[in-house]
């Protein structure tokens, strides 16, 4: 890749493809602050020079120096993000490289959106499909899933006072078809399990839970994440007597003053 900006050529010129190309550099950059963050720390290191995290359309990650074509064929990101990691809190300082991920991630889509033509309903459409994911910055933090349980608690409420006498009667259907088939309690609960989980964002990814999917919850945050997302499978994590995701393992003990 020419001067490390993720600056390949790219011949799609619809929204869906310029937001597939948002969603792979996403998922790269949100593996950099989560799962793989140990090593995007190690790489950045304060002695080097101005550098930057790129998220690249094939969904992997790289820190490198800016480009050096001027202008470069695609927005930078921020330089010297290198600079303040030991200067600051851990968690603060990959709070402040989500931020900015975030920013050059629109930066580079409406880049894209520019350079194709796209017109006044074309930039909304792919705004809205940006808008429906949570930002980088909302999953390194938790904020993407705290939202969510938030939006869902709203909606439970509101659906409760205007729709009581449905939900009653819904429920003594669902209670005499249990009481006919015992089969069908299993279904349900397998059901209600599926709804609750649904909800549930991967700390790793940002992507919902799916009922086919292996999970594995972090002992220490609490955050769930996919067990291909944290390199877990369902034979080792019998063997796992506390589990502790990439973040928290990553966190150093505060030296005593």
């Amino acid at each position: 890749m020419d001067g490390g900006g993720g600056g390949e050529q790219f011949d799609s010129r619809t929204v869906e493809d310029v937001f597939g190309d948002f969603k792979r550099r996403r998922t790269a950059l949100i593996k950099a602050l989560t799962v793989d963050v140990e090593e995007f720390y190690q790489q950045c290191d304060p002695e080097k020079e101005n550098l930057c995290l790129y998220g690249l359309p094939n969904e992997q990650w790289e820190v490198n120096l800016p480009a050096e074509e001027v202008p470069p064929e695609l927005p930078e990101p921020a330089l010297g993000i290198n600079f303040a990691r030991d200067g600051m809190e851990d968690k603060d300082w990959l709070s402040l490289v989500a931020v900015h991920s975030d920013s050059w991630l629109l930066s580079v889509a409406f880049y894209f959106g520019a350079r194709f033509g796209f017109d006044k309903a074309s930039r909304k459409k792919l705004f809205n499909m940006i808008n429906e994911l949570p930002t980088i910055y909302e999953v390194v933090t938790g904020a993407a899933k705290k939202q969510q349980k938030e939006k869902s608690s709203g909606h439970s409420g509101k659906k409760s006072k205007s729709n009581s006498k449905a939900r009653a009667q819904d429920y003594q259907e669902k209670l005499a078809k249990l009481q006919a088939k015992d089969e069908e309690e299993e279904g349900l609960d397998e059901q209600e399990d599926e709804d609750e989980h649904g909800e549930t964002l991967c700390g790793a990814c940002g992507e919902n839970y799916a009922a086919d999917e292996f999970w594995i919850c972090c002992d220490i945050c609490e955050k769930w994440f996919h067990g291909k997302c944290v390199k877990i499978t369902p034979a080792k994590a019998e063997h796992i007597k506390q589990y502790k995701c990439p973040s928290c393992s990553h966190k150093r003990p505060r030296a005593d003053i």
